[in-house]
């Protein structure tokens, strides 16, 4: 038997009070403030977002504090703070009666989909103080809340842990792709234009009104989004072979690299490799390379060469865009073969260790977090006794 099961046993065998957060917490709205109005200092403002808003010289809440995100995208994220901060556009939530605020919070953040559930307002979504003070958490007696406590506490440590070994990882990982990427004069690499060793072609969207088009499709059809996937194994969206002859686009192997010319924010410029053959939309270009330049150190390469393609953009800001042209005249470097399958070689193990869903440093995160998800239902499952 567990230290927990323990103390359940000797301090609540029959079960515990479900009490609600307004009689268990002290909750407090917040301070307005404005990036405007504030002195730049060291102090997170909290407010509609899941990040500080900005970092001032001032702070209106002290040691352990929940947060609940006021209004915006984020209205209802909760946040554990044990540091000073400034609460703005959200508002605070301590334990009281001896209750313990980082137990609150983990009742809380098993809830949190529940105090999504409560955003109002039409244009920008908000959650208030009301909007969950009558919410029921279970009140068990203060040594078993440590407990629980203590034993959560060890999965999120894991999980910080983790992330912070994937923060430095990543960082090594841009460093040695930087590194093997730079050629110097007397390396002997010659620089070649993507379209003398590459063929590159834009797609098409068929159109979206007819339904015969999209109904059912079995043809992968990528859009500009899905640049962001890297490598793609499966597309969103699929067309049928009418969609496919009603428009210009192309199917092209498995193995292309795809840049995208177009797209809202940050897409334009991010590079993504295909491991299907597929057709795209008309804002992507797709590059097919000849023997002479491997796809794989292509795609790594024009990662690294993000801010330049935004830069030789024609536009200004988020409005530019690449075209064919601009692509088929970009420079790349070509080492021999062998250098290109020992450079893809190293990135690959640095990707995979970096990104892999499956066996990468974000897999083990992801199931320390499932694993931490599932001990905190399992640890806050009380049986109820009335008062």
């Amino acid at each position: 038997m567990s230290k927990l099961d323990e103390l359940i046993a000797e301090l609540c065998p029959d079960g515990v009070e479900y009490r609600k957060l307004k009689d268990v917490t002290e909750m407090q709205r917040g301070t307005s403030l404005t990036k405007k109005n504030a002195t730049e200092g060291i102090y997170p403002v909290v407010s509609g977002g899941t990040e500080p808003a900005f970092y001032c010289d001032i702070y209106n809440r002290e040691n352990e504090t929940i947060t609940v995100a006021g209004s915006g995208v984020g209205a209802g994220y909760v946040q554990y703070w044990n540091e000073p901060i400034f609460v703005c556009d959200a508002f605070s939530i301590k334990g009281k009666e001896g209750n313990l605020t980082k137990y609150i919070y983990y009742c809380l953040s098993n809830m949190q989909d529940k105090i999504f559930a409560t955003k109002t307002g039409g244009g920008i979504p908000h959650v208030y103080i009301s909007s969950i003070e009558n919410f029921v958490i279970p009140i068990p007696p203060l040594p078993v809340q440590q407990e629980i406590v203590r034993i959560l506490d060890n999965f999120t440590e894991l999980t910080a842990e983790l992330t912070a070994e994937l923060t430095a990882r990543r960082k090594q990982y841009e460093y040695y792709r930087d590194l093997l990427f730079t050629f110097g004069e007397d390396s002997g690499v010659k620089w070649m234009k993507i379209g003398e060793f590459a063929e590159c072609y834009a797609g098409a969207t068929p159109p979206t009104r007819k339904k015969e088009y999209w109904d059912n499709g079995s043809i992968p059809w990528m859009s500009s989004g899905e640049v962001n996937l890297g490598q793609v194994y499966d597309t969103e969206k699929k067309i049928t072979q009418l969609g496919y002859d009603s428009c210009s686009t192309k199917m092209v192997p498995a193995n292309t690299v795809v840049v995208a010319l177009a797209g809202q924010g940050k897409t334009r410029g991010m590079v993504a490799i295909t491991r299907i053959s597929l057709c795209t939309n008309q804002s992507l270009c797709s590059i097919v390379p000849n023997g002479q330049v491997k796809s794989d150190f292509l795609y790594y390469y024009l990662k690294t060469q993000y801010q330049n393609l935004r830069l030789i953009s024609s536009g200004d800001g988020t409005r530019g865009g690449l075209n064919l042209k601009m692509i088929r005249n970009y420079l790349i470097p070509v080492p021999p073969i062998e250098e290109q399958e020992r450079i893809v070689a190293i990135l690959d193990r640095f990707d995979a260790l970096c990104n892999d869903l499956t066996s990468g440093i974000p897999a083990e995160i992801e199931a320390r977090q499932k694993q931490y998800e599932y001990y905190r239902d399992i640890l806050l499952s009380f049986k109820e006794v009335k008062a």
